[in-house]
């Protein structure tokens, strides 16, 4: 029987994407941003297309599928109606809208035929289908409830339901404008953090804060018992606007105006963001516990882009009646590419489930020739390491020394996090090291956290989860055991908390080796791991880009394939590079689609 492969494509409103699908089994799946290296790009994925038609050996002709992960028709239905419903106030948003619809959106279909260069059908998903699909298809459970929350897709902004072997039902939607994705998105914009890129700063500055302002979140969100909500829109702007997420008499309700980008943030915005923070997880642990009630199960998955707030997904694994859950590594738009494509292999086409994502390793990887060949056009100065096991004795004693490792090895992750592949590893028992890295490598704000790796067999020991519990893709944030949190202070965020991975040798074994060989050396089998990029741009995706990164800010060394760079030979002025990593975020969001829910 000749193979089956399907191509799953999302895009049109952030992080875009795309994933092949080959009899059942995930091939490849990537975001536009790591190849173009326009951080959260919403354009048609050409690059990540291209990607992985060629990791699976294929051209476009062979597709027996291609599908795209949400309707057109629908989402515009919404963006009319509502338009409409708040005329003349959304004369702007009409006039950004319009043009786009008209000439792209509406046309999906013969656009993507257009672009491929194929007159094959295109099949059309449902957003909030692909995000249940995304988590539950490729899950380890043969049957969950599922709970899927984010922005806004066609009309749905969240939804929950149950999966059954190949079968999804989603049972209960809840429409826009009423959204939990948007309140956040509002929360992230009011502290002056751009919308759909820095909503996990919200988190790592709510710890710093005080609860406050509950009263005041009560005041503009209904919360019923079960979870559902109703948003008081007298107080948003979404509704007409694509600019805005929220207005004046926000503003006047909490006392001051909207925190302009860069300025200080001050006790207000911290008690602003844990005050939000707080109403948001009480909103999920709701909606999880009645998922939980309503269909019995003792298993969640979660998909969304609110299924990347860690600190909701804990609590719903502790608090909702739930024995396990599963969030897939790409909770977000770029997920439901993968989501779309397993949704039509399993559920359309009654293939029975044959995968299982045990890892986030789904990207392009290179040669040590290919390494070689950027490390000689570039004239560094690099040594190859006699073997594996002196490679990773090394890299755990730079780490050890203090060293920031810029470590690039193998297929690039899936999904917002750096998991091991294109990751920043350093020692968490420096309690400096936090500031170090944000001040000097990543040029971010002081207060963000960074998270934990630690070999999966000590996990429990560090943290206050259960022995042999995974948590690969740094969704779960546990507390850190009292006694642990001053030896890996670096890791330990103001709370006590720690956003978890845990690793193992089976799923990366070079990884893996580098953190016990780092605890030979201390006794603490816990390394910092970050993303390796700086602020404003993607994480890197290929050694060109994780070389003009490595020289162009504080990293100490490169530990690339089989190769180890230590000096740096060209001139480096940090200020210069923080200087490029502001501007290239300034540049991101001019460029950017400012419509937040269109």
């Amino acid at each position: 029987m000749d193979a089956v492969n399907i191509l799953g494509i999302s895009c049109y409103y952030h992080d875009s994407a795309a994933a092949l699908v080959r009899d059942g089994q995930l091939v490849a799946a990537a975001e536009e941003e790591r190849f173009n290296r326009e951080k959260h790009y919403n354009g048609f994925p050409e690059q990540a297309i291209a990607y992985c038609l060629r990791e699976g050996g294929i051209g476009v002709e062979e597709l027996d599928h291609i599908a795209f992960y949400e309707k057109p028709l629908l989402k515009f239905d919404r963006i009319l109606e509502t338009i409409l419903a708040e005329w003349p106030r959304s004369y702007r948003a009409w006039l950004m809208a319009l043009p786009r619809w008209l000439t792209d959106r509406l046309h999906t279909g013969r656009d993507f035929q257009r672009r491929l260069g194929v007159d094959k059908e295109i099949l059309y998903g449902q957003h909030h289908l692909a995000h249940a699909a995304s988590a539950f298809l490729v899950s380890p459970f043969e049957e969950a409830a599922i709970l899927t929350a984010d922005g806004v897709g066609e009309w749905a902004t969240t939804a929950w339901g149950l999966g059954r072997g190949t079968e999804i039902e989603l049972r209960q939607e809840l429409d826009f404008p009423h959204s939990v994705g948007l309140l956040f998105s509002a929360i992230t914009a009011y502290l002056g953090f751009r919308v759909n890129d820095a909503e996990w700063k919200v988190m790592g500055l709510a710890p710093y804060g005080e609860p406050r302002f509950v009263d005041h979140f009560r005041r503009i969100v209904d919360v019923k018992e079960d979870g559902s909500i109703r948003l008081d829109l007298r107080y948003f702007a979404h509704t007409y606007s694509t600019r805005r997420t929220f207005n004046r008499r926000w503003e006047r309700l909490f006392g001051q105006p909207q925190r302009r980008r860069e300025a200080e943030l001050t006790d207000f915005h911290r008690d602003v963001a844990r005050s939000g923070q707080q109403m948001v997880e009480e909103i999920m642990v709701r909606m999880a516990r009645h998922a939980q009630r309503e269909t019995g199960l003792k298993k969640l998955c979660v998909a969304g882009g609110v299924g990347l707030n860690c600190v909701a997904n804990w609590r719903m694994l502790r608090e909702a009646g739930f024995d396990d859950i599963f969030i897939q590594p790409a909770a977000g738009d770029a997920g439901a590419a993968l989501g779309t494509a397993f949704y039509i292999y399993n559920s359309v086409l009654k293939r029975a489930r044959t995968f299982r994502m045990e890892h986030a390793l789904w990207g392009p990887s290179f040669t040590n020739a290919e390494m070689e060949a950027v490390l000689r056009e570039a004239g560094a100065e690099y040594e190859r390491a006699g073997d594996e096991a002196e490679l990773v004795e090394r890299t755990a004693r730079l780490i050890a020394e203090g060293k920031v490792v810029g470590w690039f090895q193998g297929r690039m992750e899936f999904g917002p996090r750096a998991l091991g592949a294109r990751s920043l590893l350093a020692d968490p028992r420096r309690a400096d090291m936090k500031d170090i890295i944000n001040a000097k490598v990543k040029f971010r704000e002081a207060f963000r956290p960074f998270a934990p790796a630690v070999l999966k067999e000590y996990a429990h020991e560090y943290f206050e989860m259960p022995a042999g519990m995974d948590a690969p893709y740094m969704l779960l944030v546990p507390k850190v055991r009292a006694q642990k949190r001053g030896v890996i202070p670096a890791v330990t965020h103001r709370d006590g908390t720690g956003r978890v991975q845990t690793v193992t040798a089976e799923h990366n074994r070079r990884y893996h080796a580098v953190i016990r060989a780092f605890a030979g050396l201390t006794g603490v089998p816990v390394v910092i791991n970050t993303s390796f990029n700086v602020r404003g741009e993607p994480i890197v995706c290929t050694p060109a880009d994780a070389y003009r990164t490595f020289v162009s800010t504080g990293i100490d060394a490169l530990v690339m394939g089989d190769f180890i760079v230590t000096r740096k030979t060209e001139p480096v002025d940090y200020d210069a590079g923080r200087r490029r990593s502001v501007a290239l975020e300034a540049g991101r969001r001019a460029a950017a689609d400012v419509g937040v829910h269109t």
